[in-house]
């Protein structure tokens, strides 16, 4: 009888798609890095959702990702756009194709960061832990590793600068 509810509880998992490869598998809150040799923007906390407010794609419902940075001057954040939450979780995909970034925003040392989208944005993305097509309460991490440009404004001067984009962090979805 124990083996019999034991099989009943795993069936049913499997069947939810939430068996034991779905979640974060232990990627923190926070740790995804914009970085070059003048400034490091920490962003964190992200959440997905399907918002309806990324392009549709006719196969599944695409993912809208948002996030803060967690270690700035002013509240800035985060947001991206997954149109296919289902092929991410098979494949690594292009950063700006396969994971758009709609907003960048950053603040540290008296300056405020930006994407700047005139330059081409580089990289790759991967996804870990991905069930339901990333709408599975056990959430789900995103590793990115890429290159983008911020516009960079302070007090005194505005540039662009070209920032690394790295690292795994987990996706509670809402």
């Amino acid at each position: 009888m124990r083996q019999l509810l034991f099989l009943s509880i795993i069936s049913a998992l499997v069947a939810s798609g939430c068996g034991d490869d779905c979640g974060p598998g232990g990627a923190p809150a926070v740790g995804l890095i914009a970085s070059s040799a003048d400034v490091i923007l920490t962003y964190g906390n992200l959440t997905s959702s399907p918002n309806h407010d990324c392009p549709e794609t006719p196969e599944v419902e695409p993912l809208t990702i948002e996030g803060v940075q967690t270690d700035g001057d002013a509240p800035a954040i985060i947001t991206l756009c997954l149109p296919r939450p289902d092929l991410l979780a098979k494949m690594d995909l292009p950063l700006a194709t396969g994971i758009k970034i709609i907003d960048l925003r950053g603040a540290k040392d008296g300056c405020m960061f930006e994407l700047e989208s005139s330059r081409p944005v580089t990289g790759n993305v991967h996804g870990v832990g991905i069930c339901d097509n990333g709408t599975s309460s056990a959430g789900w991490a995103l590793g990115l590793t890429g290159n983008i440009s911020l516009r960079r404004t302070c007090p005194t001067t505005s540039d662009t600068i070209a920032v690394e984009l790295d690292g795994l962090v987990a996706v509670k979805a809402k």
